[in-house]
């Protein structure tokens, strides 16, 4: 099944009231990956007044939080609303305060830690990941320049390619378009292109 995510890790900060907050968001498939992360982050930030964070993973759909010392729910609660409202999964978000001296209130916190989060989430990049079929494909010079044209009609991304006394590739080719895509390529070369599978995996579409 595919799902949507962050394609990197990414910062992003703002300045309210002379508190800094640097949000930092990461791709993560574990909750491990995930402490360990946030652990990363305190480490960096060990200065800091207050590291808040927020994670959502698929791994037993688990959804974490912490206010790290801020007021209950101005904190890790608008982290967390930043994940959801994206529509992602397996990301976790940690948003760093440098106190300026200034009382936010209620109101001005959870605005600048949902800014925040939100802004590294966006420079993470979103992005759809969905499972493809991995597929070897044999063919001679000639067949290869007749073979491109449904490689990129079907999105086929190039994972390997060997041009020796023949070409030989292996492609990533979205799981439902897999067989449809070796009968393309079957068909079109009268049979003499060999194509078959090797292997499956997940990858941003």
């Amino acid at each position: 099944m595919g799902y949507t995510t962050v394609r990197k890790q990414s910062e992003f900060t703002i300045v309210e009231k002379k508190s800094e907050f640097i949000g930092v968001c990461a791709p993560v498939t574990t909750e491990a990956e995930a402490i360990a992360f946030v652990n990363s982050v305190k480490k960096k930030h060990s200065a800091a007044r207050h590291n808040v964070y927020a994670y959502v993973l698929r791994e037993g759909n688990a959804q974490r939080f912490s206010d790290d010392g801020e007021p209950h729910g101005t904190a890790g609660m608008p982290v967390l609303d930043s994940i959801r409202k994206a529509g992602i999964t397996d990301a976790a978000v940690v948003v760093t305060r440098y106190f300026g001296g200034i009382l936010l209130g209620t109101g001005g916190l959870v605005r600048a830690y949902t800014a925040a989060a939100s802004g590294a989430v966006k420079e993470a990049g979103i992005a759809e990941v969905g499972d493809f079929s991995v597929i070897e494909v044999k063919a001679n010079y000639s067949d290869y320049q007749k073979i491109m044209p449904i490689v990129s009609i079907f999105g086929a991304k190039t994972d390997d390619s060997d041009f020796g006394m023949e070409v030989v590739m292996t492609l990533s080719v979205k799981l439902e378009d897999s067989d449809k895509f070796m009968s393309e390529l079957v068909e079109t070369t009268n049979g003499r292109v060999i194509a078959k599978k090797v292997g499956q995996k997940s990858d941003f579409i």
